[in-house]
């Protein structure tokens, strides 16, 4: 295939690769010897403006594969450092992955388009650089359904086989993950920059960040400062909606913390089920140090990385830079409280403030373990009038009673119709979440050749508001419990 097979395919800009020099290594990815798509996301193609027929085409899937280069595309791995379960590493780098360049979408956003699994890199620290199909399929199905939940994420374009197989817990077949992010600008980028202790790389890529997810920092007194600002802000409503729809992303480094505030790397990640801040389900996670109830803590240490690899653009003086910075990085704990209040209230169709009920209710729930997809769903219902669904959900029913009586007393306050505030309720209590043992009776049925599984959940989760007649099983907690659960990152 030549280059001129691939022109009508995409459009693809390289701004990357001109204004980082220094940030990542060009590179191509491995043969793939006989890519076949799996998943096509058309959804998210129409909105590239691209054209899907093309994509499924042989020229289109050995783009997606890595197998072949659009023209004007420039791949590259990306360098970046990091903290991985508080343990430094300086060079940690797209080891098995690469930037294809930029597209421009239907709304003049630029978007990157990226390739997991093509492969080794000059990163790649002794892996094959390749990803078992699995994984890649969680990860689709996990980003889609965080989109449809309104939670900022990266997004599956497509997941491609390669015609190899890859060995991990299981033997798999090997695939590529196409995947579509406002940018792979990590915490980590900023640490490997500031490391290098080149000071026209690291103001290259503060400025290159700015101009990208935060231009209004630009015209600030102290541009690096508002940046770190506008990151912390940005992080601090991420990880707000992450707790209230009970994602749990397993492995919080900081070469997975976006400078954009939108979700990378569904790796070892999952749903929470029975309410309880200390659910883990990372494979690797034994300290329990990315569990769901530490997630706005590490946040905030993860923050604490990007400022310090910030200070000498902050402040020529030391002191006063620290000083900034650790003001930024200590707003975190205001901001993410206001949005974590102000999700829970919505949820409980509050429009008032009441800050001691709902903090009694997250301690209820602490305590009486609901699950916490179906007990916040269940609400709508004692909104109408209805509390025996929240009841069932419990061991304890005198609590909650207890709680359901202040609540209700609270709601009585508002002049909107009791069935309005329910269907506000609604609109922010999802349904559907992808549940942990669903998303795996659709992988298992994947690698065996069946798609039909995967493909039933996506399209169930794409709506995941509203209920869908006959999708009852996608709402029901695992029958065999979920308190074994693990997940593993696929590397």
């Amino acid at each position: 295939m030549t280059v001129a097979d691939t022109r009508p395919l995409f459009a693809l800009d390289d701004w990357f690769v001109r204004d980082l020099g220094g940030l990542y290594q060009a590179w191509q990815a491995a043969p793939s010897p006989s890519p076949e798509l799996v998943a096509l996301n058309e959804e998210l193609a129409g909105q590239l403006g691209l054209d899907a027929e093309a994509l499924r085409s042989p020229e289109g899937v050995a783009v997606l594969a890595g197998a072949a280069v659009p023209a004007g595309a420039t791949p590259v791995a990306q360098a970046y450092a990091g903290h991985q379960f508080g343990n430094y590493s300086p060079r940690l780098g797209d080891g098995r992955a690469l930037l294809l360049g930029e597209l421009t979408d239907t709304t003049g956003r630029r978007r990157d388009l990226h390739l997991k699994g093509s492969g080794r890199t000059p990163f790649a620290r002794g892996g094959d650089g390749r990803a078992p199909l699995a994984p890649m399929l969680r990860e689709y199905v996990i980003g889609e359904a965080m989109h449809a939940l309104g939670v900022p994420t990266t997004r599956a374009l497509a997941v491609v086989t390669t015609g190899e197989t890859v060995t991990r817990e299981t033997t798999q077949p090997g695939a590529v993950l196409a995947r579509i992010a406002s940018s792979h600008l990590r915490v980590g980028s900023f640490q490997y920059a500031a490391a290098t202790g080149d000071a026209d790389l690291l103001r290259r890529l503060t400025d290159h960040a700015i101009t990208r997810h935060h231009p209004a920092a630009a015209q600030a007194e102290r541009p690096a400062l508002a940046l770190l600002e506008a990151v912390v802000e940005a992080q601090a409503s991420l990880i707000a909606q992450w707790m209230d729809v009970g994602f749990v992303h397993g492995v919080m480094n900081t070469d997975n913390m976006t400078i954009s505030g939108e979700t990378i790397d569904y790796g070892p990640c999952a749903f929470m089920d029975a309410y309880d801040p200390a659910t883990v389900y990372s494979s690797i996670d034994h300290g329990g140090r990315y569990a769901y109830g530490r997630q706005p803590a590490v946040a905030q240490w993860n923050l604490a990385r990007f400022a310090e690899s910030l200070l000498s653009l902050i402040d020529d003086d030391a002191d006063t830079a620290v000083q900034l910075a650790t003001d930024a990085v200590s707003a975190f704990g205001e901001r993410y409280t206001q949005h974590r209040s102000a999700g829970l209230h919505a949820k409980l169709g509050l429009t008032d403030e009441h800050p001691e009920l709902v903090e009694d209710l997250v301690t209820l729930m602490a305590d009486q373990h609901p699950d916490h997809t179906r007990f916040f769903r269940a609400l709508s219902s004692a909104a109408r009038g209805d509390d025996a669904p929240v009841r069932d959900l419990v061991i304890d029913r005198e609590a909650v009673d207890a709680w359901l009586e202040r609540w209700h007393a609270a709601l009585a306050g508002d002049t909107r119709p009791a069935a309005e505030i329910a269907d506000a309720m609604d609109r922010v209590n999802p349904v559907y979440i992808p549940r942990n043992h669903q998303v795996e009776a659709a992988l298992t049925a994947a690698v065996d050749g069946d798609l039909a599984p995967f493909h039933r959940l996506v399209a169930v989760l794409a709506d995941p508001f509203t209920e869908q007649p006959g999708q009852e099983a996608y709402a029901a907690p695992d029958p065999a419990g979920s308190a074994a659960y693990v997940t593993y990152c696929g590397t």
